[in-house]
């Protein structure tokens, strides 16, 4: 951990937060009073601060607008009863961040900007944190190419940025999801394992899709033979078969790896079944629907945390489940609220103190 990192910080005269109700606040569109910047230039990184949140200005020439170099991260963080504020597992976040600057040819941002910085951003702005059930802070630290001028090739200059939203539930209710046989998210060898800004720009066009026919997401499948499931366009998947919960293994690349997701492992693990990472083919999982052995299936993601999922539709099968009998999910998220919101004990320190 990095300690006593001094960053400037220049404070607004007047907060918005007493114009502002926390409950059920929409995902996304209400912003914290702050934001921390850091510029990446000659090599080094410089100019971080904290300061009013404000619009940005850019050069119409920008290199991420015109080739894509942005990627970013979600994080949240929570009240307990005693109004104390914790961060879920930001070192998580911190670790793949720099996997996906990695891959995506950028900078590495150092502990004492990411970490540090998000720490001290979260702790100014603390009171926009909702003491409320399945409410949160989202955080979302972000980074872009910023050499002004038009070229394909790696920026020479960046910008990092954290950004604090307060929110509440993101999926009120259970999901209808679309298994998308045509398009393809990723494919070895791609970028589907960073959490890269293309990769959901790329995604628009099919979700609308499964949208006009009422359906909230699209669970993609591989790129080869569109046979095995990989993940749904803001979560991962897992599917409870018997007493064995089943989610599409990392190895191809293709996947995010989910901080929610391996929380999710471990709490599964913990309340006794058995875990399988593995390639999970669609064919698969209507066998086990059919025999009525594929109980519940669900989603897991930093906005969208557990999110129960009543239906599956497979070309012109379509899989229902009454999530209203499940056991499985509602237990999970239940053991991963109480964490995240200081009424269990944070046995796995998972809970960052600000």
């Amino acid at each position: 951990m990095v300690e006593a990192y001094s960053i400037p910080v220049t404070k607004v005269t007047q907060s918005r937060l007493p114009e502002i109700t926390l409950k059920n606040i929409p995902f996304g569109r209400t912003f914290t009073d702050h934001m921390l910047v850091a510029d990446y230039v000659n090599g080094e990184w410089k100019n971080v601060e904290i300061k009013p949140y404000q619009p940005l200005v850019m050069s119409p020439s920008l290199a991420a607008i015109h080739y894509g170099q942005s990627i970013f991260e979600g994080i949240k963080a929570y009240k307990n009863e005693a109004g104390e504020a914790f961060i879920f597992r930001p070192y998580d976040n911190y670790k793949r961040f720099n996997l996906s600057a990695a891959r995506m040819e950028m900078p590495e941002v150092p502990e004492e900007i990411f970490i540090e910085g998000m720490r001290q951003l979260v702790a100014l702005d603390k009171d926009w944190i909702p003491a409320l059930h399945d409410h949160s802070l989202y955080i979302r630290p972000f980074m872009f190419s910023s050499d002004e001028m038009i070229g394909v090739r790696p920026s020479e200059s960046y910008k990092f940025m954290i950004i604090l939203a307060p929110t509440g539930p993101y999926y009120a209710a259970p999901m209808r999801i679309y298994v998308e046989e045509k398009y393809t998210r990723a494919a070895p060898g791609g970028v589907g394992q960073a959490k890269a800004a293309g990769n959901y720009g790329s995604s628009m066009y099919v979700t609308a899709q499964a949208k006009k026919q009422g359906y909230d997401q699209v669970l993609w499948t591989d790129v080869y033979e569109h046979k095995y499931v990989q993940e749904i366009g803001t979560m991962n998947v897992f599917f409870v078969i018997g007493d064995t919960a089943v989610t599409p293994d990392l190895s191809q690349g293709t996947i995010l790896a989910g901080v929610t997701r391996d929380s999710v492992m471990t709490i599964l693990e913990e309340m006794g079944l058995k875990v399988e990472e593995k390639p999970v083919s669609i064919d698969m999982l209507i066998e086990a629907y059919k025999a009525g052995n594929l109980r519940e299936v669900f989603g897991t993601g930093t906005a969208a945390t557990v999110s129960l999922i009543r239906e599956l539709k497979y070309k012109d099968f379509v899989m229902s489940f009454d999530t209203a009998k499940w056991t499985v999910t509602p237990e999970i998220k239940s053991r991963l609220d109480a964490i995240r919101e200081g009424h269990a004990a944070d046995k796995f320190g998972w809970m960052f103190s600000v």
